[in-house]
């Protein structure tokens, strides 16, 4: 069966998954879509405010990151495989803005602040975890991946 009947695709994730991942996928396909549209605020002068090397470059890798793993998010294309990036994409978001924020105006200004990052850290969590459920493109390959059973 290799990967696709294996692990990466097998979910026993209820249908309400559906939810999650569009909930994800919409807040990381806007905000990826939105460092191209507002490079000075959202994208390359955002990374450069807050202190992220190579500005230039990292800036549109992390808006084509958002974009594409949002996108697979919605579809339920290799979910748990899409959800790591993302994971990894809100850590920094959270080490960069969120904790200096913490240090510097205190525990409910930044927990205001970082309520956004902790929903789509902890949605990403649960569908790398949980997978991309039966209303998803995870489940339709990891069908057509099995053999076929004869009588």
């Amino acid at each position: 069966m290799g990967i696709f009947g294996g692990r990466l695709l097998r979910s026993q994730a209820p249908a309400a998954t559906l939810l999650i991942r569009l909930a994800v996928a919409g807040v990381f396909v806007t905000e990826g879509v939105q460092k191209f549209l507002f490079p000075d605020t959202l994208g390359v002068g955002r990374f450069v405010q807050i202190g992220i090397p190579a500005p230039a470059i990292l800036a549109p890798f992390v808006g084509v990151c958002e974009i594409l793993f949002g996108a697979m998010m919605a579809l339920g294309l290799l979910t748990r495989l899409a959800a790591a990036p993302l994971i990894a994409d809100m850590l920094v978001a959270i080490a960069t803005t969120k904790v200096p924020m913490l240090m510097k105006n205190g525990f409910w200004k930044a927990a205001h602040e970082a309520r956004t990052d902790f929903a789509m850290l902890l949605g990403c969590g649960f569908l790398l975890l949980a997978g991309g459920g039966p209303w998803s493109l995870d489940e339709l390959l990891r069908r057509r991946s099995e053999p076929v059973r004869h009588l």
